[in-house]
Parts: structure tokens; C-alpha cells; sequence
């Protein structure tokens, strides 16, 4: 039997959960500002992300969270990202690198979590959404608010939370071309 050359580790699906979550983006205002979590039982500042139900696609997980912790309606939106995955329209023997698309409501960043003690990991999958209005109450334990980038990045309690709202901006405000062979979706 041949060794492979890459370094795998295999989790079966009691020792993995998917979450996704969305950077919030409130396009009405200039600048515009983002949406954040303020966690009213521990006192912390967070963004918007749940577990994904069994059968559910990532993309309407993200948009589910978001409605139920914030109570605001969203909609994935649009970027230019550079990424490893093919257009469903390439051939499937197209190159393995780096390519950039518009258009893409694709996740933009994976945060992978290592829950620690043989308990598996989290995988936390982020998209980029604009605010589409109020649809009901979000969660009671949750205060939502839309922030400016600057004092946004600067509220969050945890580091990771930080760079992944600054990634997200960087998306948005700079789509990378360099990253890839120009493309169009």
C-alpha cells in the first residue's frame, strides 16, 4: 500500500460540527458599518455564526443564524475572491491553484477550531452578507448593533473574531486580483 505524501487526518461526523456565520455589512450608511453580537450573559462582543443543521447548505445556514441571533433578514453578497475551487463550468481537470471570480457568495474565510482532549474540531465556514432589513427578535442573550469598521475590529473580545472581520473588510474593499489568474463568474 503507497503512503500518501499529504498529511490527512480523518474525523467521522461525531468528532466534526460545521458553523457558519456572516460579516454583516449595512451598505445604507457611509461608511458602511457591520453588525456585532453583544453577548449579554458573558459580556463579550461577538459576530453572528451558528451551528449548520444535517441536510442544510452552508450558504442558508449563515443566513439562518444571522436571523435568529440578530434578528435582522440578509442576503449573501457578491464578492471577488480568489480561490481553489473550479467554476462549474471548467473542466474537471483544471489546475489546482489560486484563480480570482467575481461575483462569488462563496464562504471567504475557514476558521478551523480544535476542540481539544480528542473531542474533534469545528469548522467555521465565513461569508460576507449585506443587511436586508429587521424580520423579527433576535436571540435574548444577543444585543445587535451595526458599528463602523474601525471601532468594530476593535470591539471584538476575541482575536480570531478580529481577523476574520478584517479579512472580510479587505474583501470588500480591496477584491484581491493578484492572488490567481484573473477570472469571471
Amino acid at each position: 500500500m503507497a503512503a500518501s505524501s499529504w498529511t490527512s487526518t480523518l474525523y467521522p461526523s461525531d468528532l466534526f460540527v460545521e458553523a457558519c456565520g456572516a460579516i454583516v455589512f449595512d451598505t445604507s450608511k457611509y461608511p458602511e458599518e457591520v453588525c456585532l453580537l453583544y453577548d449579554l450573559e458573558d459580556d463579550e462582543w461577538l459576530l453572528p455564526k451558528g451551528r449548520r443543521n444535517c441536510n442544510e447548505t452552508r450558504q442558508a445556514a449563515a443566513i439562518r443564524e444571522v436571523r435568529e441571533e440578530t434578528g435582522y433578514g440578509i442576503h449573501l453578497r457578491p464578492v471577488t475572491l480568489a480561490t481553489r475551487a473550479p467554476l462549474q463550468r471548467e473542466a474537471a481537470n483544471v489546475a489546482d491553484v489560486p484563480r480570482t471570480y467575481d461575483g462569488l457568495t462563496e464562504p471567504f474565510i475557514l476558521d478551523v477550531r480544535d476542540l481539544g482532549q480528542g473531542k474533534g474540531v469545528k469548522l467555521v465556514w465565513w461569508f460576507v452578507a449585506e443587511v436586508d432589513g429587521m424580520v423579527g427578535e433576535g436571540e435574548a442573550q444577543f444585543e445587535a448593533q451595526f458599528v463602523r469598521y474601525d471601532e468594530a475590529v476593535q470591539r471584538l473580545t476575541f482575536q480570531k473574531d478580529r481577523e476574520v472581520l478584517a479579512r472580510a473588510i479587505q474583501v470588500v474593499e480591496r477584491p484581491e486580483h493578484s492572488n490567481g489568474v484573473a477570472g469571471t463568474n
